[in-house]
């Protein structure tokens, strides 16, 4: 290996010069500030983990993106056993991570990662205030108003128990939410006498 060859690095793997690290930095621990101030606290995750400790059900996609070792032994994650704090635990991280290949043509290789977690428990609440944090998530970096798609058919019926709706208009709008028909689900909402107000747009 030449000289020249030491200073080249992989492809999809680069450095970050002073200007973007500011950036990125006073963005991460602007999120990082904003966990905390919802409960969720900070862990430092392994770079690389055994294949057997990720979640399962993630597909191949995964599959194919990670560095895989094999675990001999457990998969020790991070988690609410690990700490063995009683539920609901929260835990946050910020990190690079590596992937086999980037996401799309010229991307990286090692794309910094924030999220927050909540284990031990499955309530509605626990959903919304993952969902909250999200869309709080999204607003501090740029992005305004988002459009969620919910798959959960339960956060529709808690939202149409709320609003009071009868059995032949709740079908309707959840029709009309399949279709993502937003005139006629406001419309609809509207004849039962719900506000935009008060459906959230």
């Amino acid at each position: 290996m030449s000289s020249l060859d030491r200073w080249l690095l992989p492809e999809g793997i680069e450095e970050t010069l002073p200007e973007e690290a500011r950036r990125l930095e006073r963005l991460r621990r602007r999120l990082l500030d904003e966990f905390t101030g919802w409960g969720y606290e900070l862990v430092m995750p392994p770079l690389i983990e055994y294949l057997d400790s990720l979640l399962t059900g993630t597909g191949s996609d995964l599959d194919l993106q990670t560095f895989k070792l094999t675990d001999q032994l457990t998969g020790a994650r991070i988690d609410a056993h690990y700490l063995k704090r009683s539920a609901p635990v929260r835990l946050c991280y910020a990190g690079s991570v590596l992937h086999t290949r980037p996401d799309e043509f010229g991307g990286s290789r090692e794309p910094l990662q924030i999220g927050a977690e909540l284990f031990g428990h499955q309530g509605a609440e626990s959903d919304a205030e993952v969902l909250s944090l999200m869309v709080r998530t999204l607003e501090l970096v740029g992005i305004v108003a988002p459009h969620l798609d919910l798959g959960h058919v339960g956060v529709f019926r808690g939202l149409a128990r709320a609003a009071g709706l009868q059995p032949e208009t709740e079908a309707d709008v959840f029709g009309a939410l399949q279709r993502k028909a937003r005139g006629e689900v406001l419309a609809l909402l509207a004849r039962a006498g719900v506000s935009a107000k008060d459906s959230g747009q």
